[in-house]
């Protein structure tokens, strides 16, 4: 069969898969599955049945946009969902939640919620769920939420007040008033709208303001507890240390179950027999970079300990006990991949249950467990992996599609970086490369260095939309992905090696990255370029003051970090102090000397900017003064602004744009790295003011 590279049209194709939930038997597994169009500039999404033992995947619902969050219920009648539909002579003003048949039917809407419903869990009889809903906390009652709510829609203002330290998360104000509130939904026998309490009425509790989800809370075995994790301080913001806290139903008494200043705790779970509760837990206090360990709390005694200490990896959400209460799965990356793990408590040992690529996500049940995987060479897949089976895949949305296309190979190269002790032999550094599909080594290949964010994060063996390494080959690129210094997955002591000295050991890794790849004959010198996003995107602005001009014929800076004094304007503003050393006010030295704009004036290299107005992680003014800056210093520089996008670009049009964009700006100054460059055109004169 005759195949070809992938485009970008092709890449908002493919069906997203996401997370399974499973039947109480483990036979069958339910997925949100997300389509998009390019026409429409729209998604929607529904809900597929798919079999653990093989079967064709059925359709469970047709009539919803935007379906999602699908949960079993623990008796296996009824599955919920989140969604805002027009049902019932009614059209949603919030997601709220819904129930449907697994045999299909029409779903109903299960009550009706005011503040609308944000994420959810089953309680185990089957007759009841707790859920997340955004409230204003000095009233009581559905009435007077729905309300207030009513008269919040129609109020002619637009202007927001406040005096909270956090009043907005990545692209969104917080709820003016509001907090988030677990609620109790008891569903009704005869069909008709459910009832609903407010379980933190009357409460000084909340949940997280940064948007909480079904990890944040669980019901115990017996349905009379709630464990969720808080925030303790009387200013909610950005770094503060959560702890736990246990709700008894009957009584209605909350007791905090496990606080410590130092540590930050969330993600609880019970165990089986719901006498522990595990949980991830940061010692906070010794360092703001410390991982999320796996802890475990005993309700014989009270006490807690954390239980991965020696393990060098970081725990990540979300957690589940196996049936025996003896061991705990979870996902933790190791070396650019992210694996399905089982923690045996006895033994403190952790072994790999599925290998990354990255594991999405997973459920398991009656011993069956399901896993969503991706890998850089296929999108997102869901395996059933039954005892004593090999792994089995159980949908094929993507499969005719991928089949007509061909894919760059990826390899994994190691490569000596900085050295983080300061030593003369550079710390080994992993660099992933992609090269474009049909790939000769006799011919010349321009080469790309794609540099992620974070800092703390990784470039993974996974499927990227919005940097896609298969879109970029497929553009006859040779696509390089260093994990710096400061990346996570390669332990602690490599992950913060870089805090307080920002710039300085990733630079050296990505050069020594790009000298690995210029020392190979197929690599074109003369179409040499550097791109990234976010911190990757700061990475690109520090090399265009550092890195000597000719070096890269082009940089491209996505939604980059500019000037440190100047981002305290973003949404995570309390941890600046943490990872740069220092408040701007306390010690401005310091700060510049990690801040890319006081090397304005090296800075020659043609850039295209990108940005985001609604980018709150990294205000777009971070993005307009870099513009700015390089056209009046006569540097080629072009600038993508988009009013209706975040800190990713999400919609189809705006992404082909994106692609489109990215693409021209490298082509544009195709041979031009290599070759020495004077300084750029003196900058023009300030207009003079009337």
């Amino acid at each position: 069969m005759k195949t070809r590279p992938i485009t970008v049209d092709e890449l908002w194709k493919i069906e997203r898969i996401g997370n399974p939930s499973l039947s109480p038997d483990g036979a069958q597994a339910v997925a949100a599955v997300t389509r998009f169009s390019m026409d429409d500039n729209e998604s929607t999404s529904s809900l597929w049945l798919l079999s653990t033992l093989g079967g064709t995947p059925r359709a469970l619902t047709h009539c919803g946009e935007k379906d999602g969050q699908p949960q079993w219920s623990p008796h296996g009648d009824l599955i919920a969902f989140v969604a805002k539909r027009e049902q019932q002579g009614r059209k949603d003003e919030a997601a709220q939640l819904y129930l449907i048949a697994p045999d299909g039917g029409e779903a109903r809407r299960a009550a009706t919620v005011a503040t609308g419903v944000e994420a959810f869990r089953w309680f185990p009889d089957g007759r009841r769920l707790a859920f997340v809903s955004w409230v204003w906390p000095e009233l009581k009652g559905p009435k007077a939420q729905a309300a207030k709510a009513k008269e919040f829609k129609e109020r002619k203002e637009s202007g927001y007040a406040t005096s909270e330290a956090q009043y907005r998360y990545w692209d969104h104000h917080l709820p003016m008033g509001r907090v988030a509130h677990l609620h109790l939904l008891e569903l009704s026998r005869d069909g008709a709208p459910g009832k609903v309490r407010d379980l933190f009425e009357g409460t000084p509790y909340e949940l997280t303001r940064t948007d909480p989800d079904a990890n944040a809370f669980d019901v115990s075995p017996d349905g009379r507890r709630l464990v969720f994790a808080f925030d303790p301080a009387p200013e909610k913001k950005v770094g503060n240390c959560f702890a736990l806290a246990e709700l008894d139903l009957k009584s209605g008494r909350i007791a905090v179950i496990a606080r410590d200043a130092d540590w930050d705790f969330g993600a609880p779970r019970y165990s089986p027999d719901g006498e522990r509760i595990a949980f991830i837990a940061s010692h906070q206090g010794l360092k703001h970079t410390m991982p999320g360990q796996l802890a475990v709390w005993a309700r014989d005694g009270g006490a807690w300990e954390v239980v991965s200490g020696e393990w060098d990896h970081e725990v990540h959400a979300p957690l589940h006990w196996e049936d025996d209460g003896q061991a705990v799965l979870l996902r933790a990356e190791q070396q650019g991949r992210q694996h399905l793990w089982r923690f045996d408590l006895p033994d403190r040992r952790a072994e790999v249950v599925v290998h990354g690529g990255t594991v999405q996500g997973y459920d398991k049940a009656a011993g069956t467990l399901v896993t969503l995987a991706d890998a850089v060479d296929h999108p997102a897949l869901l395996r059933a992996h039954l005892p004593g089976e090999a792994p089995r895949r159980i949908e094929h949305f993507n499969d005719a599609l991928l089949k007509g296309l061909a894919l760059g190979r990826t390899e994994e190269v190691w490569i000596q970086g900085a050295s983080a002790a300061g030593g003369g032999v550079g710390d080994e550094v992993q660099m992933w490369v992609t090269y474009p599909p049909g790939f000769d080594p006799k011919k010349k290949y321009p080469v790309m260095q794609l540099i992620h964010g974070g800092p703390h994060t990784a470039f993974g063996d996974a499927w990227h939309y919005r940097w896609n390494v298969q879109t970029f080959a497929a553009q006859g690129y040779v696509v390089a992905c260093v994990n710096y210094h400061g990346s996570s997955g390669f332990g602690y002591a490599f992950l913060d090696s870089i805090t307080h000295r920002w710039g300085e050991l990733e630079l050296k890794d990505v050069e020594a990255g790009t000298d690995w790849l210029l020392g190979k004959l197929w690599a074109d010198k003369s179409r040499v370029y550097a791109t990234g996003g976010s911190y990757g995107g700061f990475m690109v602005a520090w090399m265009n003051g550092h890195v000597p001009p000719g070096r890269y014929a082009a940089y491209v800076c996505h939604a980059g970090c500019f000037d440190w004094a100047a981002m305290f304007a973003d949404d995570a503003y309390t941890w600046h102090a943490k990872e740069l050393g220092a408040w701007y006010w306390d010690d401005l030295a310091r700060i510049h000397a990690q801040s890319p704009h006081v090397s304005a004036g090296a800075m020659a290299t043609p850039t295209l900017v990108i940005h985001g107005a609604l980018d709150y992680r990294v205000p777009d003014a971070q993005g307009l003064a870099y513009y700015n800056t390089l056209k009046a210093r006569g540097v080629p520089a072009r600038l993508l602004w988009f009013p209706d996008e975040n800190h990713w670009v999400l919609k189809p049009r705006n992404s082909k744009q994106w692609y489109s964009e990215f693409l021209a700006w490298l082509q544009q100054h195709a041979g031009t790295a290599g070759r020495a460059k004077g300084a750029p055109a003196k900058a023009a004169r300030a207009p003079r003011k009337r």
